[in-house]
């Protein structure tokens, strides 16, 4: 019988909320050597996810985009809308203001073989896995899948 998700995930998983300062965030992804959390409402309800690539804006920083001048118009070389959203990132002080949001989710009772396809795919690094009402009930990551692959 093959395995689901639920037969890999990790149950009862670190979760913040938007308001959580994001030092507190980073404090929690460092110590406890993870690489991202999920961000809830207070219902439990999914929000986002907080990840290393995420908080990786608040150290690098953000450039702003090209442009030319052309009878005093200007115009921009790249998305001036990709700027002010990755400078919201770089300036945030929440979770809420950096984390990425509408994140992929996944199901308890789906295939593991279906969970990975969907994390090699949109290259992404984990997935919330939800409830039939959208509470977070546990997170599958990479290094889960590959620990279970190693136990086989």
């Amino acid at each position: 019988m093959s395995k689901t998700v639920a037969d890999v995930m990790s149950s009862d998983p670190i979760l913040v909320r938007p308001e959580t300062p994001l030092k507190e965030a980073i404090q929690i992804i460092a110590e406890k050597r993870i690489s991202g959390l999920p961000v809830i409402d207070d219902a439990g309800k999914l929000l986002g996810i907080i990840s290393e690539t995420d908080l990786m804006w608040q150290e690098t920083g953000v450039t702003p985009p090209a442009y030319i001048m052309i009878l005093d118009s200007v115009i921009y070389l790249q998305n001036p809308g990709a700027y002010e959203r990755d400078l919201h990132k770089a300036l945030g002080q929440t979770v809420g203001e950096v984390m990425s949001k509408n994140p992929l989710t996944i199901s308890p009772d789906k295939p593991l073989r279906e969970a990975a396809k969907l994390i090699q795919d949109h290259k992404v690094h984990r997935l919330p896995v939800l409830d039939s009402v959208g509470k977070v009930i546990g997170i599958l990551t990479r290094g889960d899948i590959i620990r279970s692959m190693a136990a086989e």
